[in-house]
């Protein structure tokens, strides 16, 4: 299994930190266009909750997220990412000024865009691909399931096909896929979870994200736990998934998440994944070993 910070380490000789980055975007999801409540699981923040303040300008935001790791590293080189909410769903002229500044940023070592397949129109496709020749542009997937009744039940808005489509277009320009997949969707089996593990690590996708489901307050997926319709699933059980993926993931495809965070004033359920060190050791020993 190929984790992507050993693979920073390599091409850049030194730790690579992320900075969310917060664009002031929206999603179809959430401005009318699909719908307006967002998808059941997402928190008011647009799952950029680590995001820096939009108010601030994209070189603020990065200067912020330096500082905010700056007693663990000095002269470190960082990951430009907008993570807050659809990082496509803008005019294009505007994704250029935001993107290019944030490209520009000197200590910036690559871009990272968080988006749904839906929106990346040709021209967006464009301006990525035009970016991607001045530092390299990795562009995240919110896939979640290849299950199309529980895309219906998330509300993700969009078809199978629309994912392939998109991944397609973006390795014809060279561009870094990472597929988000959450694992424990209600009404998955296991089989269901690893079925989807498979399918991307055969879609061309460069990268995957494995994410713990979280439910948060403030989330549709709130109410559906509340009425004991959605049963998260334990530190146990995690683990034991994760030991199953970890043979159907190549090393041609990138493992850039294991576990994922929720924000602890948001978190409902599954409470053991507050104490992240905890689970990391765990997935080091029994996971990765």
């Amino acid at each position: 299994m190929k984790l992507i910070g050993d693979r920073l380490k390599e091409e850049y000789g030194t730790k690579v930190y992320k900075v969310s980055l917060d664009g002031g975007f929206t999603c179809p999801n959430r401005d009318g266009t699909l719908g307006t409540r967002g998808c059941i699981f997402c928190s008011a923040g647009g799952s950029g909750d680590f995001a820096e303040s939009r108010k601030l300008s994209v070189t603020e935001q990065i200067e912020a997220g330096k500082r905010r790791v700056a007693s663990k590293v000095k002269d470190g080189k960082y990951i430009a990412y907008f993570q807050a909410y659809t990082g496509t769903y803008a005019p294009v002229e505007r994704l250029r000024s935001l993107f290019t500044e944030a490209i520009d940023h000197p200590d910036v070592v690559a871009l990272s865009v968080a988006t749904r397949p839906d929106c990346l129109p040709e021209d967006v496709l464009d301006l990525l691909s035009e970016l991607n020749r001045i530092k390299p542009v990795w562009v995240e997937l919110g896939l979640q399931t290849i299950h199309e009744k529980t895309a219906e039940y998330i509300r993700r808005g969009y078809p199978l096909e629309v994912y392939d489509r998109a991944v397609k277009e973006l390795r014809a320009r060279d561009i870094e896929v990472i597929t988000h997949v959450i694992l424990g969707l209600p009404g998955e089996s296991k089989e269901d979870m690893l079925d989807t593990v498979r399918y991307v690590c055969s879609s061309g996708a460069t990268g995957i994200k494995l994410q713990l489901l979280h439910i948060l307050k403030g989330t549709d997926l709130e109410a559906e736990y509340l009425k004991g319709r959605v049963t998260p699933l334990t530190e146990d059980e995690y683990i034991d998934l994760l030991r199953s993926c970890k043979p159907l993931i190549p090393d041609t495809v990138t493992v850039h998440r294991l576990t994922g965070d929720g924000d602890k004033k948001l978190l409902i359920a599954p409470k053991w994944s507050e104490d992240k060190k905890h689970v990391w050791n765990r997935i080091q020993k029994e996971v990765l070993k």
